[in-house]
Protein backbone atom coordinates (compact mmCIF):
# COMPACT_ATOMS: atom_id res chain seq x y z
CA UNK A 1 0.00 0.00 0.00
CA UNK A 2 1.27 2.79 -0.94
CA UNK A 3 0.85 6.35 0.96
CA UNK A 4 -0.50 9.24 -1.23
CA UNK A 5 2.06 12.13 -1.41
CA UNK A 6 -0.03 15.70 -1.46
CA UNK A 7 1.22 17.60 -4.41
CA UNK A 8 1.55 21.28 -3.01
CA UNK A 9 2.92 24.11 -5.46
CA UNK A 10 6.30 25.60 -4.19
CA UNK A 11 6.26 28.68 -2.64
CA UNK A 12 8.80 31.55 -3.79
CA UNK A 13 11.79 31.24 -1.33
CA UNK A 14 12.41 34.67 0.61
CA UNK A 15 16.57 34.25 -0.36
CA UNK A 16 14.87 33.92 -4.50
CA UNK A 17 13.35 36.96 -4.08
CA UNK A 18 16.18 38.87 -2.08
CA UNK A 19 18.39 37.72 -5.24
CA UNK A 20 15.71 38.72 -7.97
CA UNK A 21 16.17 42.51 -5.79
CA UNK A 22 20.24 42.37 -5.36
CA UNK A 23 20.27 40.95 -9.08
CA UNK A 24 18.09 44.30 -10.38
CA UNK A 25 19.35 47.12 -8.03
CA UNK A 26 22.90 46.24 -6.97
CA UNK A 27 23.97 48.40 -9.99
CA UNK A 28 22.23 51.52 -7.86
CA UNK A 29 23.15 50.31 -4.84
CA UNK A 30 26.98 49.19 -4.62
CA UNK A 31 28.44 52.20 -5.82
CA UNK A 32 27.18 54.49 -3.79
CA UNK A 33 28.33 52.42 -0.86
CA UNK A 34 31.69 51.55 -1.84
CA UNK A 35 32.19 55.84 -2.46
CA UNK A 36 30.91 56.39 1.04
CA UNK A 37 33.18 53.47 2.76
CA UNK A 38 36.48 55.13 1.08
CA UNK A 39 35.68 57.70 1.99
CA UNK A 40 35.33 56.79 5.65
CA UNK A 41 38.50 54.78 5.42
CA UNK A 42 40.56 57.74 3.87
CA UNK A 43 39.17 60.16 6.81
CA UNK A 44 40.13 57.30 9.20
CA UNK A 45 43.66 56.95 8.16
CA UNK A 46 43.80 60.70 8.13
CA UNK A 47 43.02 60.94 11.37
CA UNK A 48 45.10 57.97 12.78
CA UNK A 49 48.10 59.33 10.96
CA UNK A 50 47.79 62.34 12.99
CA UNK A 51 47.53 64.85 9.66
CA UNK A 52 44.36 66.39 10.75
CA UNK A 53 43.34 67.04 14.71
CA UNK A 54 39.92 66.23 13.56
CA UNK A 55 38.18 62.81 15.20
CA UNK A 56 37.94 59.89 12.70
CA UNK A 57 34.89 58.41 12.18
CA UNK A 58 35.61 55.47 14.53
CA UNK A 59 35.27 58.23 17.33
CA UNK A 60 31.48 58.19 17.19
CA UNK A 61 31.74 54.89 18.33
CA UNK A 62 34.44 54.54 20.72
CA UNK A 63 33.87 58.21 22.78
CA UNK A 64 31.35 57.27 25.57
CA UNK A 65 29.23 60.40 25.46
CA UNK A 66 28.65 59.89 21.42
CA UNK A 67 28.12 56.24 21.78
CA UNK A 68 25.45 56.98 24.40
CA UNK A 69 23.86 59.73 21.86
CA UNK A 70 23.74 56.93 19.16
CA UNK A 71 22.14 54.69 21.18
CA UNK A 72 19.82 56.27 23.00
CA UNK A 73 18.39 59.09 20.72
CA UNK A 74 14.99 59.50 22.31
CA UNK A 75 16.29 60.41 25.70
CA UNK A 76 14.85 63.76 27.54
CA UNK A 77 15.95 65.16 30.44
CA UNK A 78 14.03 68.05 30.25
CA UNK A 79 15.43 71.70 29.07
CA UNK A 80 17.88 71.45 26.27
CA UNK A 81 19.15 67.99 27.85
CA UNK A 82 17.90 65.85 25.30
CA UNK A 83 18.69 63.26 22.61
CA UNK A 84 19.12 63.56 19.13
CA UNK A 85 15.92 62.83 17.64
CA UNK A 86 14.04 65.45 20.01
CA UNK A 87 16.74 67.89 18.78
CA UNK A 88 16.07 67.29 15.36
CA UNK A 89 12.40 67.09 15.85
CA UNK A 90 12.49 70.70 17.21
CA UNK A 91 14.71 71.86 14.23
CA UNK A 92 12.29 70.16 11.43
CA UNK A 93 8.95 71.96 13.52
CA UNK A 94 10.55 75.09 12.53
CA UNK A 95 11.67 74.03 9.01
CA UNK A 96 8.05 72.95 8.40
CA UNK A 97 6.23 76.61 9.89
CA UNK A 98 9.04 78.66 8.13
CA UNK A 99 8.53 76.48 4.59
CA UNK A 100 5.18 75.80 4.52
CA UNK A 101 4.68 79.51 4.82
CA UNK A 102 7.39 80.21 2.04
CA UNK A 103 5.83 77.65 -0.44
CA UNK A 104 2.03 79.29 -0.11
CA UNK A 105 4.01 83.01 -0.73
CA UNK A 106 6.06 81.82 -3.17
CA UNK A 107 3.49 80.18 -5.01
CA UNK A 108 1.16 82.94 -5.04
CA UNK A 109 3.23 85.91 -5.58
CA UNK A 110 4.87 83.91 -8.71
CA UNK A 111 2.03 83.00 -10.37
CA UNK A 112 1.43 87.25 -9.47
CA UNK A 113 4.74 88.25 -11.19
CA UNK A 114 4.83 85.40 -13.66
CA UNK A 115 1.19 87.24 -15.11
CA UNK A 116 1.39 90.31 -14.77
CA UNK A 117 4.61 91.63 -16.65
CA UNK A 118 3.84 95.03 -15.16
CA UNK A 119 4.47 94.09 -11.13
CA UNK A 120 7.33 91.69 -12.30
CA UNK A 121 9.31 94.60 -13.41
CA UNK A 122 8.46 96.99 -10.46
CA UNK A 123 9.34 94.39 -8.28
CA UNK A 124 12.18 91.87 -9.81
CA UNK A 125 14.95 94.24 -8.79
CA UNK A 126 13.93 93.84 -5.22
CA UNK A 127 13.29 90.21 -5.30
CA UNK A 128 16.78 89.81 -6.89
CA UNK A 129 18.78 91.84 -4.07
CA UNK A 130 16.66 90.26 -1.19
CA UNK A 131 18.01 86.60 -1.93
CA UNK A 132 21.00 87.67 -2.49
CA UNK A 133 21.45 88.53 1.42
CA UNK A 134 22.58 85.62 3.10
CA UNK A 135 20.75 83.55 5.59
CA UNK A 136 23.32 84.32 8.66
CA UNK A 137 22.31 88.21 7.87
CA UNK A 138 18.83 87.85 8.39
CA UNK A 139 19.02 85.85 12.35
CA UNK A 140 20.45 90.03 13.88
CA UNK A 141 17.77 91.64 12.23
CA UNK A 142 14.96 89.01 12.93
CA UNK A 143 16.03 89.06 16.56
CA UNK A 144 15.44 92.73 16.37
CA UNK A 145 11.90 92.74 14.92
CA UNK A 146 10.90 90.05 16.64
CA UNK A 147 12.26 90.02 20.24
CA UNK A 148 11.74 85.94 20.29
CA UNK A 149 14.02 83.05 19.19
CA UNK A 150 11.43 80.98 17.75
CA UNK A 151 9.43 83.55 15.75
CA UNK A 152 12.96 84.84 14.18
CA UNK A 153 14.09 81.19 13.55
CA UNK A 154 10.92 80.52 11.74
CA UNK A 155 11.45 83.85 9.98
CA UNK A 156 15.12 83.48 8.91
CA UNK A 157 13.82 79.99 7.29
CA UNK A 158 10.82 81.92 5.51
CA UNK A 159 13.16 84.67 3.71
CA UNK A 160 15.90 82.35 2.84
CA UNK A 161 13.96 79.28 1.17
CA UNK A 162 11.08 81.54 -0.35
CA UNK A 163 12.98 82.90 -3.43
CA UNK A 164 13.68 80.20 -5.33
CA UNK A 165 10.33 79.08 -5.01
CA UNK A 166 9.14 82.72 -6.32
CA UNK A 167 11.54 83.10 -9.20
CA UNK A 168 10.75 79.33 -10.35
CA UNK A 169 7.06 80.23 -10.09
CA UNK A 170 7.02 82.68 -12.16
CA UNK A 171 9.39 81.70 -14.99
CA UNK A 172 7.11 78.22 -15.16
CA UNK A 173 3.65 80.43 -15.85
CA UNK A 174 5.78 82.54 -18.25
CA UNK A 175 6.88 79.61 -20.26
CA UNK A 176 2.96 78.32 -20.46
CA UNK A 177 3.01 77.91 -24.10
CA UNK A 178 0.83 80.60 -26.13
CA UNK A 179 -1.25 77.69 -28.19
CA UNK A 180 -1.94 77.12 -24.28
CA UNK A 181 -2.95 80.34 -23.29
CA UNK A 182 -4.99 80.74 -26.84
CA UNK A 183 -7.04 77.60 -26.00
CA UNK A 184 -8.08 79.54 -23.01
CA UNK A 185 -8.82 82.67 -24.66
CA UNK A 186 -10.96 80.29 -27.79
CA UNK A 187 -13.02 78.43 -25.28
CA UNK A 188 -13.40 81.48 -23.01
CA UNK A 189 -12.45 80.12 -19.62
CA UNK A 190 -12.69 81.72 -16.52
CA UNK A 191 -10.04 82.69 -14.17
CA UNK A 192 -10.27 79.67 -12.14
CA UNK A 193 -10.81 76.61 -14.97
CA UNK A 194 -7.19 78.59 -16.33
CA UNK A 195 -5.74 78.57 -13.38
CA UNK A 196 -6.74 74.91 -12.66
CA UNK A 197 -6.87 73.33 -15.89
CA UNK A 198 -3.82 75.37 -17.92
CA UNK A 199 -1.67 77.10 -15.62
CA UNK A 200 -0.86 74.89 -12.29
CA UNK A 201 -0.53 72.22 -14.85
CA UNK A 202 1.97 73.69 -16.85
CA UNK A 203 3.84 74.99 -14.25
CA UNK A 204 3.72 72.25 -11.88
CA UNK A 205 7.65 71.28 -12.88
CA UNK A 206 8.93 74.65 -12.34
CA UNK A 207 7.00 74.72 -8.94
CA UNK A 208 8.44 71.52 -7.95
CA UNK A 209 12.24 72.89 -8.84
CA UNK A 210 11.33 75.72 -6.77
CA UNK A 211 10.32 73.52 -3.60
CA UNK A 212 13.21 70.99 -4.08
CA UNK A 213 16.05 73.98 -4.01
CA UNK A 214 14.15 75.18 -1.08
CA UNK A 215 13.64 72.80 1.41
CA UNK A 216 17.44 72.47 1.27
CA UNK A 217 18.03 76.00 1.96
CA UNK A 218 15.58 76.16 4.63
CA UNK A 219 17.16 72.80 6.55
CA UNK A 220 20.30 74.68 5.79
CA UNK A 221 18.91 78.03 7.37
CA UNK A 222 17.85 76.79 10.24
CA UNK A 223 20.80 74.82 11.36
CA UNK A 224 22.48 78.21 10.90
CA UNK A 225 19.93 80.37 12.80
CA UNK A 226 20.35 77.67 16.03
CA UNK A 227 23.90 77.98 16.18
CA UNK A 228 23.39 82.05 16.75
CA UNK A 229 20.39 81.39 18.58
CA UNK A 230 21.53 80.27 22.19
CA UNK A 231 19.18 78.74 24.53
CA UNK A 232 17.12 76.53 22.40
CA UNK A 233 16.60 73.07 21.54
CA UNK A 234 17.40 72.33 17.81
CA UNK A 235 20.23 70.05 15.99
CA UNK A 236 21.89 73.50 15.34
CA UNK A 237 22.45 74.51 19.03
CA UNK A 238 23.47 71.24 19.63
CA UNK A 239 26.06 71.76 17.33
CA UNK A 240 27.43 74.70 18.67
CA UNK A 241 26.89 73.63 22.77
CA UNK A 242 29.31 70.26 21.59
CA UNK A 243 31.78 72.77 20.10
CA UNK A 244 31.89 75.19 23.18
CA UNK A 245 32.79 72.41 25.44
CA UNK A 246 35.10 71.03 22.70
CA UNK A 247 32.96 67.66 22.17
CA UNK A 248 34.24 67.19 18.42
CA UNK A 249 32.63 63.75 17.87
CA UNK A 250 29.07 64.77 18.80
CA UNK A 251 29.55 67.21 15.99
CA UNK A 252 30.46 64.83 13.90
CA UNK A 253 27.34 62.73 14.55
CA UNK A 254 25.40 65.60 14.14
CA UNK A 255 26.65 66.59 11.23
CA UNK A 256 25.53 62.74 10.02
CA UNK A 257 21.97 63.41 11.52
CA UNK A 258 21.55 66.62 9.15
CA UNK A 259 22.72 65.65 6.16
CA UNK A 260 20.64 62.04 6.46
CA UNK A 261 17.72 64.44 7.31
CA UNK A 262 18.62 67.21 4.03
CA UNK A 263 18.50 64.02 1.93
CA UNK A 264 15.14 62.54 3.14
CA UNK A 265 13.93 65.66 2.62
CA UNK A 266 14.80 65.98 -0.99
CA UNK A 267 14.05 62.30 -1.75
CA UNK A 268 10.67 64.07 0.23
CA UNK A 269 9.74 66.55 -2.14
CA UNK A 270 11.18 64.71 -5.43
CA UNK A 271 8.85 61.55 -4.22
CA UNK A 272 5.66 64.06 -4.31
CA UNK A 273 6.89 65.65 -7.43
CA UNK A 274 6.69 61.82 -8.98
CA UNK A 275 3.55 61.43 -7.72
CA UNK A 276 2.05 65.36 -8.52
CA UNK A 277 3.88 65.92 -11.56
CA UNK A 278 4.73 62.86 -13.06
CA UNK A 279 7.52 63.81 -15.95
CA UNK A 280 6.81 62.74 -19.58
CA UNK A 281 8.87 59.88 -20.75
CA UNK A 282 9.97 60.48 -24.25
Amino acid sequence: MTVNTINRKPRPSSNNAIQAFWKKQSKDIVPPLLGILGFLIVWQLLSSSGVTRLPGPLSVWTDDRTRILLMYPFYDRGGLDKGLFWQTMASLGRVAQGYSLAALVGISVGVLVGTQPLINKALDPLFQFLRMVAPLAWVPIALVALQQNQPAAIFVIFITSVWPILINTAEGVRQIPDDYNNVAKVLQLSRKEYYLNILFPSALPYIFTGLRIAIGLAWLAIIAAEIVMSGIVGIGFFIWDAYQQNYVSEIILAVVYIGAVGLLLDRAIAYLQSRIAPQEKK
